[in-house]
């Protein structure tokens, strides 16, 4: 598959390769990209560190075979598996690797499938309601618009989306699907517009944004995957192996920045005055907080804009 989508110009990638860099200088290291998309990560990372090995994971087999085509020159060095992050630890064994390196987590949607309106997860392009980043899938974002009980989508809507009317785009849903099934885009945001004040459609961009990703995660069961996938991607990590996460809205960030706490924090009494070994934390933090774009960067890559940058060094075993 060709596509001019591989020119995407991956987020914070000069930062991204300048946190892994010290972990990825053993020839044989492996660094396994969670969420290898259109290989931007992985092909620079191939490129700038010569004697690594790179495990591409990703659950869209359209994004592999893009992928696969993108980092075809360094082929010998790169293994694609088609399965969803948190396998981590069985995809490594099924290679015969004891633990990696460094872990790049670029999380949310990405470029490929937020560009192809086929793929439904743009509420900018009218298109069936999809949302599957594996399309092998059965859950659709259709599904859950026209099949989940009214509690059910304001429950979704409050907790994914951050959505602060979600009783009324709740009703507005299910007052739609009494007279037809809704499956398209371009009808699920217009419910949307409908559903909130006037005043609420003025400001903050379109106000279908937060239906959408709320529609997104549950589709694909993102927070809960990932829950599962940071604990994981750390235990299979090597001493002075590094870890770097890319997130694109809070709810993200608060699992990532909560699992690198608990990892990062010393286990004793606050007023013990030597930390005896056994207690020190095995990982440190490698940023200070969560680190932003720049405005150069935004400026050249719209994409950067939201995203929040955090990042974690093994320490110990």
């Amino acid at each position: 598959m060709t596509s001019p989508l591989v020119h995407h110009t991956p987020v914070a990638s000069e930062r991204v390769l300048a946190l892994l860099a010290p972990a990825l200088t053993e020839p044989g290291a492996v660094l396994v990209d969670a969420t290898v998309g259109l290989g931007g990560h992985s092909r620079m990372a191939l490129d700038r560190f010569p004697a690594i090995r790179v495990i591409g994971i990703d659950r869209d087999p359209e994004a592999l075979e893009i992928a696969s085509e993108r980092l075809s020159a360094s082929r010998e060095r790169v293994h694609l598996v088609h399965a969803v992050f948190d396998e981590i630890p069985s995809i490594l064994a099924d290679q015969g690797i004891a633990c990696a390196d460094g872990v790049l987590f670029d999380l949310g949607v990405s470029s490929m499938q937020l560009d192809e309106a086929r793929r439904g997860f743009s509420y900018a392009q009218n298109s069936e309601l999809d949302m599957r980043m594996n399309p092998g899938d059965a859950l659709t974002a259709a599904d859950v618009v026209n099949d989940y009980a009214e509690e059910d989508l304001v429950r979704i809507l409050r907790q994914f989306g951050e959505e602060k009317f979600a009783p009324r785009i709740a009703r507005g849903i299910v007052r739609a699907r009494e007279s037809h099934r809704v499956s398209r885009s371009s009808e699920l945001t217009s419910i949307v517009k409908e559903a909130i004040p006037a005043a609420a459609r003025r400001r903050g961009g379109n106000p279908a944004k937060r239906t959408f990703q709320a529609l997104r995660i549950e589709v694909n069961a993102e927070l809960t995957v990932l829950r599962g996938a940071l604990p994981r991607a750390l235990d299979v990590l090597s001493v002075g192996g590094r870890i770097v996460v890319l997130s694109y809205q809070s709810l993200e960030d608060r699992i990532v920045k909560s699992e690198f706490a608990a990892r990062t924090s010393i286990d004793a009494p606050p007023d013990l005055p030597v930390v005896p070994q056994g207690m020190q934390p095995s990982f440190r933090l490698l940023t200070r907080g969560a680190e932003m774009a720049s405005d150069a960067e935004v400026e050249a890559n719209s994409r950067a804009a939201s995203v929040r940058l955090r990042a974690v060094e093994r320490v110990a075993a």
